[in-house]
This record gives structure tokens, C-alpha cells and sequence, in this order.
């Protein structure tokens, strides 16, 4: 099979279209490791709210850039990027073909196109700053902002998105340059070919399987898991815990919102997440998409057959 592969193969799309289910059963056909390219993924004691495969799955399929930090830790795009690449060489070495899934598209990008990452560490004095400034004007303030300066990344950003825009302003006010001029400096790190493929399904599939995916996780103990973080003293303040959907159950356990009250919340919330996704992705125009509303493995075979076909008239 090795003659029709390319050096890596990513899987991507919008939250709830089956991008791990699509991994792992071509990462079993096709003798490959996993590298998660989730933002979420990566913390520890996180599992339920970030949708992470559980323990028997991984006993069949290796992932890599899973539970690699606690909640507490800075993690960040130059980390993810570092050692994902890592992984890569490890999983070459080994004779098998990395595969790269996930929905955080600039993790992604990050890794594929090779942005180089500003030379910057973190500024916690500015942070808590900005992040002041978002509980008294909201983001879009500072997205305001980030237009002035950065237009081009500002366009890329959701005015919601707070962490990425003050990571963003962060970046302008230290090194004097915006963040997207450096993610243009050098070319993409030595990967070999890249073939990407994203999953999608009708809007009103995919809003059903998002509905029900966050019942069913609350079902197995979201909250109950929100709970466990919060007494083992992980702040309400930390990213982790403003993510999508921790950001809310944190205040059911507050007692600031009932659960009946935050689920719809959450399901609306993670239907924009999505859409957002789905817009990041289809700017990139290396993506193949696959129709994956007829389930994991009639998508998986129909990437097998793109695979073949492009070997077939090479």
C-alpha cells in the first residue's frame, strides 16, 4: 500500500463529523500513528468535554499530543507545533505513516504550511491587562483593536475569540510586528507531501450530531468531571476552563445557571464553533472534502480510493 501514501495525511472539518472514527480505522489499514491537532485535547483530566478517544480505543491505534499538560499549563501553538513534528520523525522511524487529526485549524496550519511562531514568551503582566480589559468592554473592544493594527489576523479571528486576540495584540505590542507577519518568515519545515482531506455533512446532519453529542456527554459526567477540576483547585480563570462548554458548567457548579439552562447554551455555542471551523477550513484550498454523512467508514474507504485513484493516473 506504501506506493500510494504521502508523507503525511491529515484529517480535518468542523467538531462532531467523525474525524477520529475516520482516523483511526486508516490509521489500522494503512499501519498508522495519530497525532491529535486538538487545543483541548492536550490537557489532563480533561476527557469528556473534549470528545478525546477512550482508553481502548488508543490500545489499537497509538495518539500522539493527548494529556501532554495539565489544565494549569501554558500550551501553545509553538509547542504544539514542536512536538507534533517530533512525533512525526518518531512515527517515520518506526516504518508508519503519521496521520494528523483534528479540528484546530490553526494547529493544523501551523504544522502543515510551517508558520514560523514569534520569538516571544509569554507576557503575564499584559495578559492579565487585555484580560481585564475583555471583562470590562467584552472581546470585540479588543478586536476593535487587533483591526488596527493587524487587519489581516483580525479577519482570521472571531471577535469572540478572546485568547487568540490577546495572544495576538500580545505579540504587536512586544516584538512591534504583527503576528501574521511573522507567521509568513520562512517556509514550511521539511514534512514531505501533505495530503489533507475534510470531513463535512449537511448543516441540519451536523447540527443533530452536535444536539446530541453534547446530551450524550453530559450523560457520561461533564459535569461531574467539571466538578472534579474545580476541587482540585483549577481556576475558573485559566483558558482550559473558559473553553467551549467548561465556561458554562463551571457556572452550574457556581450555582450561576442551572444545567437545564446550559445545554442549549452549549449546543449553541458548539453549532457557531463549527461553522467557524468549517469557514477556517475552506479557505484552504489544499483540502479535499469528503461527504462523511453515510459514517466513518464509508468515508475512510472513499479517502482510500482519492489515494489510490491519484496513484493510479500518476
Amino acid at each position: 500500500m506504501s506506493e500510494f501514501l504521502p508523507d503525511v495525511l491529515a484529517i480535518v472539518g468542523p467538531t462532531a463529523t467523525g474525524k477520529t472514527d475516520v482516523g483511526m480505522l486508516l490509521a489500522q489499514w494503512l499501519d498508522g500513528e495519530i497525532i491529535s491537532a486538538d487545543c483541548m485535547a492536550v490537557y489532563q483530566g480533561m476527557d469528556i468535554g473534549t470528545a478525546k478517544p477512550p482508553p481502548e480505543q488508543r490500545a489499537h491505534v497509538r495518539f500522539h499530543l493527548i494529556d501532554v499538560c495539565r489544565p494549569d499549563e501554558p500550551f501553545s501553538v509553538a509547542r504544539f507545533q514542536q512536538m507534533a513534528l517530533e512525533a512525526i520523525e518518531q512515527i517515520r522511524e518506526r516504518g508508519r505513516l503519521p496521520l494528523v487529526v483534528g479540528g484546530t485549524g490553526l494547529y493544523v496550519k501551523a504544522l502543515l504550511d510551517g508558520f514560523q511562531i514569534p520569538p516571544t514568551a509569554a507576557n503575564e503582566a499584559l495578559r492579565r491587562e487585555l484580560w481585564q480589559e475583555v471583562k470590562r468592554k467584552g472581546s470585540a473592544c479588543l478586536h476593535a483593536r487587533l483591526q488596527e493594527v493587524d487587519p489581516q489576523s483580525a479577519s482570521r479571528i472571531h471577535p469572540n475569540d478572546a485568547v487568540r486576540i490577546i495572544r495576538a495584540l500580545e505579540v504587536y505590542f512586544v516584538t512591534g510586528q504583527p503576528i501574521s507577519q511573522w507567521q509568513r518568515r520562512q517556509p514550511p519545515p521539511q514534512i514531505g507531501r501533505a495530503r489533507r482531506f475534510g470531513l463535512t455533512m449537511p448543516r441540519d446532519l451536523l447540527y443533530r450530531r452536535i444536539n446530541e453529542r453534547v446530551e450524550a456527554m453530559i450523560a457520561r459526567g461533564w459535569l461531574d468531571e467539571v466538578r472534579r477540576l474545580m476541587e482540585a483547585g483549577y481556576s475558573p480563570d485559566l483558558p482550559a476552563m473558559r473553553s467551549l462548554g467548561y465556561a458554562e458548567l463551571v457556572q452550574v457548579v457556581q450555582g450561576r445557571m442551572t444545567l437545564a439552562e446550559a445545554i442549549p447554551l452549549i449546543q449553541r455555542e458548539t453549532r457557531r464553533f463549527a461553522k467557524r471551523q468549517l469557514t477556517w477550513f475552506r479557505a484552504d484550498k489544499q483540502i479535499e472534502w469528503i461527504d462523511a454523512s453515510q459514517g466513518a467508514e464509508h468515508a475512510a474507504r472513499q479517502i482510500m480510493e482519492r489515494l489510490r485513484s491519484e496513484r493510479t493516473h500518476t
